[in-house]
């Protein structure tokens, strides 16, 4: 079926991305919004806006009955749900069917099973992937029984988590019982579900992620994504193809990624995580997210693919035109993320109003924000302001554009990790590399 009118459930820069290449495929859009983003770039660029609920997200972008009902009175007959809020809700996909229109995203079935990381992860062994030791634990003398298994340093996360939230890593078993406590609170109170689970910690690792397109029939991948410097199980910076890995490594993920994708008949774009050893370079599954990323435009800058595009294909029913031959990655793209945050005071958020901004432009340039001068970053919602992306024939002149834009890059009227982002470019060992998880903490003061 083709898709005439667009409802996109997202706000920020996804909800631009998407509006600029629904239009450019000739599809209408109508933006949901909350009383807060009424005026937002996305609510102006968008071909209509319709008010989804009040500011805070549980009454508007995280509301379903919300979302379904001004989807269905603005006469969409699809729904993109962009990254975060609904995006991987299973509950959410179904209300969208049952309401008539097309869930731009995987079936139902997947997003239950990929929101389950225990789930995910019982799959990803069926489908012959190598996983972490570990297991659930549903009381504390099953962590310590666990903790036995697994060794020390663990990490325990939350079973229905992501985003780094209801994740404690523990050193000593002195410290176990109270990691515990801490990770399943914070499990329950941001998705409604304590479970948790303990798997070994990787002393030294690299957090690399491959990009798949699956049509429900066949599936592909396109690279891979090395993005380990995190604060916090956060992503800061994000890169394709992942620097300084052995050819065998690199296969390795790409074609484990492909068999997971196959294995669950998978529809739409989604992101295989993997945990790759920064000594030795064997990998482990993680997760898979059933959704677009955050860092998906350094995917499409090397292999000249439109992820938004490809999405909206599936969910249309046709198959896909890629086939892995015919995607040939080239060059290097360097993603960093510019959030309204102070790195001098514990990246403490700034909501406010930016009073200029002056993104940089030029010859392997890309911005994706919503945010221009005198515009608005709400309290109630992501920091993240801006995705500032350089692309190069080699990761060498990635870098030099990068460092080059963060120069020129000017923000006006509140802090930014800008200038965190200016000293990852220039410290030698980024330069090198195939730097793993414990960078960022090493160069924070």
């Amino acid at each position: 079926m083709a898709i005439h009118r667009l409802f996109i459930a997202n706000r920020g820069e996804i909800a631009l991305r998407v509006i600029r290449t629904a239009r450019r495929m000739g599809i209408t859009t109508v933006l949901g919004v909350s009383e807060a983003d009424r005026t937002s770039l996305p609510a102006r660029e968008a071909d209509e806006a319709v008010l989804v609920g009040p500011s805070p997200s549980s009454e508007s972008y995280l509301s379903i009955a919300r979302v379904v009902e001004a989807a269905s009175k603005a006469g969409c007959d699809a729904v993109h749900p962009g990254y975060g809020f609904l995006s991987e809700n299973a509950a959410f996909a179904r209300a969208v069917a049952a309401a008539g229109m097309v869930f731009v995203g995987p079936a139902p079935e997947t997003l239950d099973k990929m929101g389950d990381k225990l789930e995910a992860r019982a799959l990803a062994l069926a489908a012959g992937l190598p996983v972490l030791p570990g297991g659930e634990v549903a009381s504390r003398a099953e962590l310590h029984a666990r903790a036995t298994e697994t060794g020390y340093p663990l990490l325990l996360k939350a079973v229905a988590g992501g985003g780094g939230r209801g994740m404690r890593r523990v050193d000593a078993p002195d410290t176990l019982d109270t990691a515990y406590d801490l990770a399943s609170s914070e499990a329950e109170v941001a998705f409604g579900n304590g479970a948790v689970y303990a798997e070994r910690f990787v002393a030294r690792g690299r957090h690399v992620e491959v990009q798949i397109l699956g049509d429900g029939t066949s599936a592909i991948h396109l690279g891979t994504r090395d993005c380990s410097i995190q604060r916090r199980f956060q992503k800061l910076v994000e890169e394709a193809p992942a620097p300084n890995l052995p050819d065998a490594a690199r296969d390795g993920l790409e074609q484990a990624a492909v068999r997971l994708a196959r294995h669950m008949h998978y529809r739409g774009a989604g992101t295989a995580e993997f945990l790759v050893d920064a000594e030795n370079f064997s990998f482990y599954f993680l997760e898979l997210n059933a959704r677009i990323q955050v860092e998906h435009p350094v995917t499409e800058a090397v292999t000249g693919v439109d992820l938004v595009e490809q999405q909206l294909l599936v969910a249309m029913g046709k198959l896909l035109s890629l086939t892995q031959e015919m995607v040939r990655p080239f060059g290097h793209a360097i993603e960093v993320r510019i959030n309204a945050e102070d790195p001098d005071a514990d990246f403490r958020p700034h909501p406010g109003r930016v009073t200029r901004a002056a993104w940089p432009a030029g010859e392997g340039i890309r911005v994706d924000s919503h945010i221009t001068s005198g515009g608005e970053v709400p309290p109630y919602y992501d920091s993240l302001i801006g995705k500032l992306i350089a692309i190069g024939a080699s990761r060498e002149e990635a870098l030099s554009r990068l460092s080059r834009a963060l120069d020129v890059l000017t923000i006006e009227g509140l802090p930014t990790t800008a200038s965190l982002h200016r000293t990852i470019a220039a410290d030698p060992r980024f330069a090198a590399g195939g730097v793993d998880s414990h960078f960022l903490p090493g160069i924070l003061p």
